[in-house]
């Protein structure tokens, strides 16, 4: 069986304060999706593409233009962080971010809320969220073929974090570090699963391209 492609979906919404206002692709985003598309292409192929079911991941699948069916598998969409980031204001009193520089601050604080239970009540635990997460992957694994899935950062980080046994830490290091159309893979074996690559970018390896490599 071959690895599983996962890539982080295009630049959404940047600087909305709710899902339904972040959750559509930037004129930059859906470029993003095509030269990663292009490079796809040109390059490698698959015989599947399954998405998330928010409108970034179905629009970034789509801006793909490959030629393997799509579908749509929902435990790929992205944890709740709005969601999260509400309850994490009510329970600690920290605001949602206004900077880039507040937002590097305020990953951390979430995610450790969140692993420790600390949530209101009604939101996904984290505990739900590996187990879909993981179950997304197991039945993918089962497909004859090359498998390309389109989700989010906080199912990538988290799957590399159950990989490798992370910490608060470090998950929040490689949560910040998926940038948007960035390629990953993973391996479903006997044993668990196996982190085989992160972060791959080559889609953005042109001089001229350089500064549209986004992660917020």
């Amino acid at each position: 069986m071959y690895d599983l492609t996962l890539i982080r979906h295009g630049q959404a919404q940047t600087g909305a304060k709710t899902e339904a206002s972040y959750d559509q692709l930037s004129a930059l985003g859906q470029q993003q999706a095509g030269w990663l598309g292009d490079y796809i292409k040109a390059n490698a192929g698959f015989d599947h593409v399954i998405s998330g079911s928010l409108n970034r991941q179905v629009q970034t699948a789509e801006g793909l233009g490959l030629s393997a069916p799509h579908r749509i598998d929902p435990r790929l969409n992205e944890m709740d962080y709005f969601g999260l980031a509400a309850s994490l204001e009510v329970r600690a009193g920290v605001p949602w971010p206004s900077s880039e520089a507040e937002f590097m601050t305020h990953v951390p604080q979430l995610l450790t809320a969140w692993r420790e239970g600390d949530i209101e009540d009604g939101l996904e635990s984290y505990a739900d969220f590996c187990g879909r997460i993981t179950g997304a992957l197991e039945d993918a694994n089962k497909l004859d073929g090359r498998v390309l899935m389109v989700t989010s950062t906080g199912v990538i980080s988290t799957l590399a974090t159950l990989a490798l046994a992370l910490d608060v830490p470090a998950k929040c290091k490689m949560f910040i570090n998926v940038a948007h159309t960035s390629m990953h893979r993973y391996a479903v074996r006997d044993d668990g699963l196996h982190l085989t690559q992160f972060a791959a970018t080559p889609h953005f390896d042109y001089p001229e391209r350089a500064g549209f490599k986004t992660y917020i």
